[in-house]
């Protein structure tokens, strides 16, 4: 099974060579962020950026690597309760790349 790499949050606290108690926190955020599927690290995301209030799209976009853009559709399907997402799948119906059908040659 391939490991996921975590991802070093280029923050100015985490870019130091000293201490900082958010060096903890984001490697932790960014710990279980690598567990997560993609809808669910949108999600996450999205909740620490409302939490944080204006400008933690984009603080939280340099902690995670997460696209500021992502962050935002997060931010929006939160506001809606999720209602337009399925329960059962990560992507909506149709969503991902079409099956590639193996082609018979005629004899």
């Amino acid at each position: 099974m391939a490991t996921r790499v975590v991802y070093q949050c280029q923050c100015e606290n985490c870019q130091k060579p000293e201490y900082h108690s958010d060096k903890q926190h984001h490697h932790l955020m960014n710990l279980l962020l690598s567990r997560l599927d993609e809808q669910q690290r949108r999600w996450y995301v999205a909740v620490e950026a409302e939490k944080i209030g204006h400008g933690g799209t984009e603080y939280m976009s340099v902690v995670t690597g997460i696209n500021v853009n992502t962050i935002r559709k997060g931010r929006r399907e939160m506001v809606h309760d999720l209602a337009d997402r399925p329960h059962d799948r990560v992507r909506v119906e149709g969503g991902g790349r079409k099956p590639v059908e193996k082609k018979s040659r005629k004899s």
